[in-house]
């Protein structure tokens, strides 16, 4: 599991308590809350895999039209 994903679980089990104990307005919280912190995480994962340059990374077709090369 990565890093900061625990706290879906934790989300899902409280979420589970609220509905089994008929806390509905907390259950439907919990699932637009477990929802926001899925995306935090999502993003916080794919500010990881950016390049540290701060460029992006595009593929284009060759001018010679052999195979691809990298623009930074």
């Amino acid at each position: 599991m990565a890093r900061n994903e625990w706290i879906l679980d934790v989300l899902s089990d409280l979420n589970a308590f609220a509905v089994a104990n008929g806390l509905t307005a907390l259950a439907e919280q919990l699932d637009d809350t477990r929802l926001i912190a899925a995306a935090e995480i999502a993003s916080l994962n794919d500010e990881a895999k950016a390049p540290s340059n701060g460029n992006t990374v595009r593929f284009e077709p060759d001018p010679g039209g052999f195979g691809k090369h990298q623009h930074a």
